[in-house]
């Protein structure tokens, strides 16, 4: 098991980020893994998958608005691949191997655009990255998704991660997540309330808001046709019909987003959940590792 991570505060923009250091003293000699989690997550969930990637330079950064990061609203997804260029600029990485999940598999796609020379491959995994004509016109703010997403009904006060953690371990999705990473969840995704418990520490605000833009990115394809290096695009099952679009457990990937890359690869998994690393850490560090070689 490797040492706990460093804990780095990099200003990156108008944001701080926060991030978490493995195996500082081997940064700049290696490949550093950058690793970006989804909308309403934090760096620390991928601890038991950094577990699986033995005494190598990684990265696991809070996106804005998330875990111990700055970061207000309004925000757009471009923001997003923005603030992981900046931190590459900042920190001077080279050779990164792009981790991202779900939004943070969009928001790596758009670093490794903005800063190509210092990405050696990406891994993919579910990304929301939607179909070009869900965008509208490339390059444009669409707006808000009209109404109100129901995350922003999430409770977001909690005596302790001890309560959240019982409260979800038997609800969906979590209850086909390891029970370690759902702990990591908890533990990490709460911070001290001065008048008395816990709270989020990604706003129910602030996770909804991302979800109602979503479709607000549409330059991220123009992105996607720019990225040069070797890229791994794992989709989880696809939604049967478009009941089923508020699932979570489903894929929001464009089945075609791999071929829209110039040198991407489709890895399909149709008997995975989009929450993949939650609930098979050990597969998805192989994953990592091996690029999906042999492995389903």
């Amino acid at each position: 098991m490797p040492a706990p991570p460093i804990a780095l505060r990099i200003a990156a923009g108008d944001v701080t980020l926060a991030v978490f250091e493995w195996n500082a003293g081997a940064r700049g000699s290696a490949e550093t893994f950058l690793l970006a989690h989804a909308t309403g997550f934090h760096a620390r969930c991928w601890d038991r998958v950094i577990e699986g990637l033995g005494e190598r330079h990684i990265l696991a950064v809070d996106q804005r608005g998330h875990g111990r990061s700055g970061g207000t609203l309004p925000v757009h997804w471009r923001q997003f691949g923005d603030d992981l260029a900046e931190l590459t600029r900042v920190m001077d990485l080279h050779g990164v191997v792009g981790v991202g999940h779900s939004m943070g598999g969009h928001a790596m796609s758009e670093a490794a655009a903005l800063e190509p020379a210092r990405f050696r491959r990406l891994v993919l995994i579910d990304p929301v990255i939607l179909p070009p004509w869900v965008y509208g016109t490339p390059g444009t703010w669409t707006g808000r998704l009209e109404g109100q997403h129901p995350t922003a009904k999430r409770r977001s006060r909690w005596t302790s991660p001890e309560e959240m953690f019982e409260r979800f371990r038997g609800r969906r999705p979590f209850d086909t997540w390891d029970e370690r990473v759902l702990r990591d969840y908890c533990v990490h995704g709460l911070l001290v309330d001065p008048s008395g418990g816990f709270v989020l520490a990604c706003s129910p605000e602030f996770e909804a808001e991302i979800y109602m833009t979503s479709h607000g990115n549409g330059g991220v394809h123009e992105r996607v046709r720019a990225v040069g290096v070797s890229v791994l695009v794992v989709r989880a099952m696809e939604p049967p019909s478009a009941e089923h679009l508020m699932d979570f457990r489903y894929s929001p990937t464009w089945p075609g987003l791999a071929a829209a890359f110039r040198c991407g690869r489709d890895l399909h998994l149709p008997e995975r959940t989009h929450f993949l690393p939650m609930e098979d850490p050990d597969f998805t560090a192989r994953l990592i590792l091996e690029g999906g070689d042999g492995l389903r």
